[in-house]
């Protein structure tokens, strides 16, 4: 075996808002550092590769927030049905020989599926609270795809079914599905972003 590792207006809920204003906080952050990297002054072109790993770990806080949030929950937190979603194992042996189209292709295909369930969670999940943690991680898949746009990674066509897919499994509960989200970003998103050839030191 390869080395593997898993990676009314006036009655609002004052704790709540507070809750959602700093959410909000790291999120602008990751987002005027993509900005600024596009922007740079100096620069030849305006997009410009994103290779600042806090952004991606931004991503990754907030997918551990949902998380917590959501092994807190006791009512209103199921999924209506199991999700396919990405293997978040990575054999280390293999990936090293997978052609880096291919990786990107792998870590696209496994961001969709990760957006569809989320999406899906999004809709069966009744406690209000866990609403804008859910939300927030789908805009951050969103933004994840951004960051691999601008490392000029050939843009993903999804299939019109996840049935069929290989390196993907099944799970059935919210915490499981949340977990998944978790690994994915901090093991291949991870990876992908570090062996970016636009991000390497002799790339201009």
């Amino acid at each position: 075996m390869g080395n593997r590792r898993t990676y009314g207006p006036n009655r609002e809920d004052p704790v709540r808002g507070y809750a959602d204003t700093a959410m909000e906080i790291p999120r602008l952050l990751a987002l005027l550092l993509i900005v600024l990297e596009w922007t740079r002054p100096g620069l030849p072109s305006p997009l410009r590769p994103i290779c600042d790993l806090r952004v991606l770990n931004h991503f990754i806080q907030g997918a551990r927030d949902a998380e917590i949030a959501m092994k807190s929950c006791t009512e209103g937190c199921s999924l209506s049905e199991s999700v396919t979603v990405p293997q978040t194992t990575v054999d280390f042996d293999v990936w090293e020989k997978t052609n880096a189209l291919e990786q990107a292709q792998e870590v696209q295909c496994g961001l969709w599926l990760l957006q569809q369930a989320l999406s899906l969670l999004r809709t069966s999940v009744t406690n209000t609270a866990l609403h804008s943690h859910i939300d927030n991680s789908i805009r951050n898949l969103l933004s994840i795809n951004a960051v691999l746009r601008s490392l000029n990674i050939q843009e993903y066509t999804p299939p019109t079914s996840a049935a069929g897919l290989e390196g993907t499994w099944t799970v059935s509960s919210a915490t499981d599905l949340l977990q998944v989200h978790v690994n994915f970003l901090r093991g291949k998103v991870r990876l992908l972003l570090l062996d970016a050839q636009a991000c390497q030191p002799d790339v201009s």
